[in-house]
C-alpha cells in the first residue's frame, strides 16, 4: 500500500483548493477508513478500491 505523499508526487491522486483527496483514474473523493490496529487512516477510492496510507 502506497503513502498519500508519494501517490500525490506520482500523480496517482489530486488535491483540490479544500484539501480534498481524488483518484486520477476515476475521479472520484477518496473515502478513509480508521482502523485501530494500524497506525494512521486508510483513505480508499470507491470507484476503482485502490488504498493509500495517510500517516
Amino acid at each position: 500500500m502506497k503513502s498519500v505523499r508519494k501517490a500525490l508526487r506520482d500523480g496517482d491522486l489530486s488535491k483540490d483548493n479544500y484539501g480534498r483527496l481524488s483518484c486520477v483514474d476515476c475521479e472520484t473523493t477518496l473515502k478513509s477508513r480508521n482502523d485501530p490496529s494500524e497506525i494512521g487512516t486508510v483513505r480508499l477510492c470507491p470507484g476503482c478500491e485502490s488504498e493509500w496510507q495517510e500517516l
